[in-house]
This record gives structure tokens, C-alpha cells and sequence, in this order.
């Protein structure tokens, strides 16, 4: 196997799943950003971080982004006989942001472009049956790769996906929250079944959502009401109170809030009618909300991210 004779240095995305009643579907792509410098090397497994999660340095093989390039080079057929990697992480672990999902999607880009037979093996079109299987669902996966708006769903026990472009007027809003749920505890509060009218609530909500995101210019009402979710959020409550009251308070001002993915991190949607003013007079109103919680939260206003993740040109690997 021949290896590149360069630094591959790959950009992931941070995500925002479900977007209220589009549970396990729904994905956005934000602009906040994880880069993996990737490199092969004569021998051993060297890990560099910096920003979030560096304290996983020290995880070897463990680290998520180094699974997700060993299961890529099983793929293409050969291991590199070393291995050495920088990773810069801006994307809040834990937090609802898709951090996984862009470590794995890093790892799994970052390691084709390193194996020359790389394309070969794993064309674009096997990429998200890769990840999804590493994440256990593919709505984060989906809307990491692809950026703007996307859609998951799984056809024959494979997962496909579908893109969409959000208009240039939603502007979405990032409240971080000051501490981490594990996805997992959140699942576990999901009762195995739900009420059929909630269901079909869902149903047309999250149909509203994609009109009110790609076809419905600065309709703040819309999107309130495409937000209104019944099949997750109620009950993953009990596991982040504090973020409960968030979307409650911020919605009760008409500002559409959900909880970002598995939470805690909370996500506002604006937007604003051409030739109305600026979205970001809305951005008063919710400071003055997230002030009153008396939590640090930490707000990010961000872009939808509209390429996704990409591989960015090589360089030379000197001064590494």
C-alpha cells in the first residue's frame, strides 16, 4: 500500500440533530469547526490535541478518531506502519453539537485521502453507511458530511440521506451548556412508545420545518411552530432541567428554541423578512433570557455550514 507523502488535513463541521420534531432525521451543519491533521509516519501512533478534549491525548487506539481511520484503512486493505496525528477541536464535547460524529467523519476522511487506494475502496457513496455504523445513527453523520440541511432515514437496513439548502436568512444561534450529558443517559428516559396524535403531531411539524428552513424566507412564526416537538424533549427533561427551562422561556418570547441534539446545549433559529431588520435584534432579547437563568451559558451565534466536511489541501510535513 502506498501512503501520501503528505499532511492531510481534514475539517469537520459541528452539527445540530433533530431540530425539535425531527428526531433521529433532521441535521444541521454549523460553522464550528474540528481540523484533523493526518499523517503516516515509519512507525508508532503519536497524538496531538488541542482545545477540547485534550486530555485525550494519551487514548492511543483508543481515540475515537484513530478507530474511525483503523476501520478505513481495514477497508482499504492496509494498515500505515505509523501514524501521527494533530487534532485542533473547537466543537464542545458532550454538549449536543455532534463532537462524535465530526471525530468520527475526521477520521474516516482523513484516512482515505492517506491511502492511495482510498477512493477506490470507499467511494462517497460508502462514506455514510461507514459512519452512521460507527455512531449508531446517521442523523449528526449525515448533516457533517453533507453540511446545510439534510435528511436521514434507513432503506434495507442501509442509511441514506438527502440534502437540502437552508435559506441565506436563517441564522442560527448556539447556546453551549456549562456541562456535558452522555447521549445515552438521554436515550434511556425514551419511552418505547408514544401516543399516535403525538406522533402525527411530529409528523406535520417536521414537515413545516424543511418548508419554514428552505422555502419560507424570515417566517419566525413558522418556525416557532415547526420547532414544537412531542416525541423526545418532555421526556429527556428530568436529565437537563436547566435546559427544559431554556427552550421554554425562549420559545414564550417567540424565539424558536429546541434542544440541540441530546442536549444540553440549546439551539434558536432566526431569521428575518427581506428588507426587515436585521435578525440580530432577536439576539437581544435572548441574552436577556439566558442572563436571567443565572447559567453560564456560552452563545454562539454561527452560519449554516453549506459544504460539509472536506479534506483541504495537502502539505508538506515539515515542522511537525
Amino acid at each position: 500500500m502506498a501512503w501520501a507523502q503528505a499532511v492531510v488535513r481534514v475539517r469537520v463541521p459541528a452539527t445540530s440533530a433533530n431540530l425539535g420534531p425531527g428526531f433521529d432525521a433532521l441535521g444541521l451543519a454549523l460553522s464550528l469547526y474540528d481540523e484533523v491533521d493526518a499523517w503516516a509516519c515509519e512507525s508508532g501512533l503519536s497524538i496531538e490535541i488541542e482545545g477540547e478534549g485534550a486530555d485525550l491525548a494519551g487514548a492511543g487506539e483508543d481515540h475515537l478518531v484513530v478507530q474511525a481511520m483503523r476501520k478505513t484503512f481495514a477497508a482499504c486493505g492496509s494498515q500505515p506502519p505509523g501514524l501521527r496525528l494533530r487534532c485542533v477541536n473547537r466543537i464542545p464535547h458532550g454538549r449536543g453539537l455532534g463532537s462524535s460524529a465530526a471525530a468520527i467523519v475526521a477520521g474516516i476522511l482523513a484516512a482515505r485521502a492517506l491511502a492511495a487506494s482510498g477512493a477506490v475502496a470507499l467511494p462517497d457513496e460508502a462514506l455514510l453507511e461507514m459512519a452512521t455504523e460507527m455512531e449508531g445513527h446517521p442523523d449528526n453523520v449525515a448533516a457533517c458530511l453533507g453540511g446545510g440541511l439534510t435528511i436521514a432515514w434507513s432503506q434495507d437496513g442501509q442509511p441514506r440521506m438527502a440534502r437540502l439548502e437552508p435559506l441565506d436568512s436563517v441564522s442560527p444561534v448556539i447556546c453551549v451548556g456549562p456541562a456535558p450529558v452522555r447521549t445515552e443517559v438521554a436515550r434511556r428516559l425514551l419511552p418505547d412508545a408514544v401516543p399516535h396524535r403525538d406522533a402525527a403531531a411530529n409528523a406535520g411539524r417536521s414537515a413545516l420545518l424543511v418548508a419554514a428552513l428552505t422555502q419560507l424566507p424570515g417566517e419566525m412564526g413558522a418556525l416557532l411552530a415547526a420547532t414544537r416537538d412531542w416525541l423526545h424533549q418532555d421526556y429527556r427533561a428530568a436529565a437537563m432541567p436547566e435546559t427544559a427551562a431554556l427552550v421554554r422561556s425562549l420559545r414564550a418570547a417567540g424565539i424558536p428554541a429546541v434542544v440541540s441534539g441530546a442536549g444540553p446545549s440549546v439551539l434558536a433559529l432566526l431569521s428575518s423578512r427581506p428588507g426587515e431588520p436585521d435578525y440580530r435584534h432577536y439576539l437581544d432579547s435572548l441574552g436577556s433570557i439566558v442572563r436571567e437563568t443565572g447559567i453560564a451559558w456560552h452563545i454562539s451565534s454561527l452560519d449554516v455550514e453549506r459544504q460539509g466536511a472536506r479534506v483541504l489541501r495537502p502539505e508538506p510535513p515539515s515542522g511537525y
